[in-house]
């Protein structure tokens, strides 16, 4: 059974933000060699097959969730100040989701697909995906999205 994370992504307002953000300080080839973003985190998560099994880390922005990272891998590593942590090895590609909004928590969470917003289709017939993400995200706000 599929498995997620949601997180909150701290300092970032808009999905082109966590992007550029990702592409400049964020990037570097996982242990098999594929170029990926990663996040550090200091818990580990214990269901890791699970979350292998098509997951994705679900990015809330400002209160809402608003993209989503297919999750490759787990890495032991350290942070900055030489503390122990996991490292999460995602796919380079966000991917929006339906604005669904979060309240704030600490850390990361798990999120079963039930209960995952769904991937915003692409083209005219999804009425939603064609509006401006700022759009989005002030409709997701008022809760009209």
């Amino acid at each position: 059974m599929t498995l997620n994370l949601v997180k909150l992504c701290v300092g970032v307002s808009a999905i082109e933000d966590l992007a550029a953000w990702q592409t400049e300080h964020r990037r570097r080839k996982s242990q098999d060699g594929v170029d990926c973003a990663y996040h550090r985190t200091f818990q580990t998560p214990k269901r890791q097959a699970e979350l292998l099994d098509g997951g994705s880390i679900y990015w809330v922005i400002r209160g809402i969730i608003m993209v989503r990272q297919k999750l490759v891998g787990f890495e032991e590593g350290t942070k900055e100040d030489g503390s122990a942590c996991c490292t999460l090895m995602l796919d380079r590609t966000l991917v929006p989701v339906r604005p669904t909004p979060r309240r704030a928590f600490q850390g990361w969470r798990y999120l079963d697909s039930a209960d995952a917003p769904p991937d915003l289709r692409k083209g005219k017939k999804d009425q939603i995906a064609a509006m401006p993400a700022e759009m989005r995200k002030k409709l997701a706000d008022l809760g009209l999205i």
